[in-house]
């Protein structure tokens, strides 16, 4: 029920703009416009909403948005989104988003057939292989370079957790 109506007030927010780009490469929006209209990205959108991260990620960056999809949030334990979304939780929502950001644009050709590490906005590191595509952490990027006005935008299959 929580989740729903986050869901619902996400989008309202304009977090679901993050994803809406992850089809085009326009850069029309900022990082929370063009995720937003995309539809698989509504778990994250509306978890951006409940972290109060929405002015963070339009604000001017540059970031690069390692960005989970409806599926990698579906794959947690059950149970895990829903708790993550109640505001008791907040602050460990705050961590594991800000561990998908990485101040800085990277695009996938500053990526492909290297291996290294970027810290991320939350202070942790991610391992980048990409030796074969672009695996962060061990996520595989599915949708690369999905441009925004501040950024970019990777779609992965997993979520990254500090």
């Amino acid at each position: 029920m929580i989740r729903r109506t986050l869901l619902k007030t996400g989008g309202a927010v304009g977090l679901m703009a993050l994803v809406a780009g992850c089809a085009t490469t326009s850069g029309t929006g900022d990082i929370v416009d063009v995720a937003s209209g995309n539809g698989d990205f509504s778990t994250l959108v509306a978890a951006v909403g409940a972290a109060g991260l929405v002015d963070t990620l339009k604000g001017p960056g540059p970031f690069t948005v390692f960005a989970p999809t409806n599926a990698a949030f579906a794959a947690l334990p059950e149970g895990t989104v829903d708790s993550l979304l109640l505001p008791e939780n907040k602050d460990q929502l705050i961590k594991i988003l800000t561990y998908h950001v990485v101040a800085g644009n990277y695009p996938a050709s500053s990526l492909v057939g290297k291996h290294g590490k970027l810290t991320s906005v939350q202070g942790g590191t991610l391992g980048i292989n990409g030796s074969d595509g672009v695996k962060v952490n061990g996520a595989t990027v599915v949708i690369a370079d999905v441009a925004a006005s501040n950024g970019t935008i990777h779609a992965i299959d997993a979520v990254l957790l500090p």
